[in-house]
């Protein structure tokens, strides 16, 4: 997945109420950038820090950058956008190329399912069983190579799993899809002192049939792509 517009350097000077950013361009204009990101943003928000901004020209738009990558000083980049996970496993989910859901030729996003929820990606081929498939982007890295969710408390995280349990009891096939928006990890565990809950309910869905991929990317200030699956590392006792 291409960003629809070239990214431009930036420093970071603070990141406030949530989905703000002051930022430095290279001229030395500061500006307030969008932070497309609602999470803690552990690790990934440190003053002084490069980042790459997309600019805007849409005069419907009060903020003219948009943040969208985490430059780390060893040269690793961070996705910060939360919607790249999602336009970037439907161009790879159409294109055929995540192995284990390869098979299935119609990808359709945003299916109501559940108590008022939306699928992000519904799954059908002729012959096979349904596949719903939940997306989460992943950016914590508290021990090095190994990349962890969540980064906060996360209510509506433990309830697609639940409704995920729900649509594998039904007799489709439930895939929970844990993106890893940063290249630097190889392996994947749940970060349970931060939610304990989330941990749980994880445990139950796996149990239950929940299956779970998880899938590192190749980031670049040209855009985010799909690479090789990740080792999980997650105890279910």
């Amino acid at each position: 997945m291409r960003f629809q517009t070239p990214l431009i350097p930036a420093t970071l000077i603070r990141r406030y109420k949530r989905f703000l950013a002051d930022v430095r361009l290279e001229d030395g204009r500061e500006v307030v950038a969008h932070c497309p990101n609602p999470g803690s943003m552990m690790g990934m928000k440190n003053e002084g820090l490069k980042v790459w901004l997309e600019p805007n020209d849409d005069p419907k738009k009060k903020l003219k950058f948009g943040w969208r990558l985490a430059e780390l000083p060893d040269g690793h980049f961070i996705g910060v956008d939360t919607a790249v996970p999602n336009r970037a496993v439907r161009a790879a989910l159409e294109a055929g190329e995540v192995g284990p859901l390869a098979p299935y030729k119609t990808v359709r996003p945003e299916v109501k399912y559940g108590q008022a929820s939306r699928i992000d990606f519904l799954l059908q081929e002729a012959g096979l069983p349904d596949v719903y498939v939940e997306v989460k982007s992943v950016t914590l890295m508290r021990q090095q190579g190994l990349a962890e969710f969540p980064d906060s408390v996360t209510v509506r995280g433990a309830k697609h799993l639940a409704e995920l349990t729900q649509m594998a009891a039904q007799g489709h096939r439930a895939v929970m899809l844990y993106l890893v928006q940063r290249t630097d990890c190889t392996r994947f565990t749940l970060a349970s002192d931060i939610d304990p809950a989330y941990a749980a309910a994880y445990r139950s869905a796996v149990k239950s049939g929940v299956e779970v991929i998880c899938i590192g990317t190749k980031i670049t200030p040209e855009g985010v792509w799909l690479t090789q699956g990740l080792e999980v590392s997650v105890s279910l006792h």
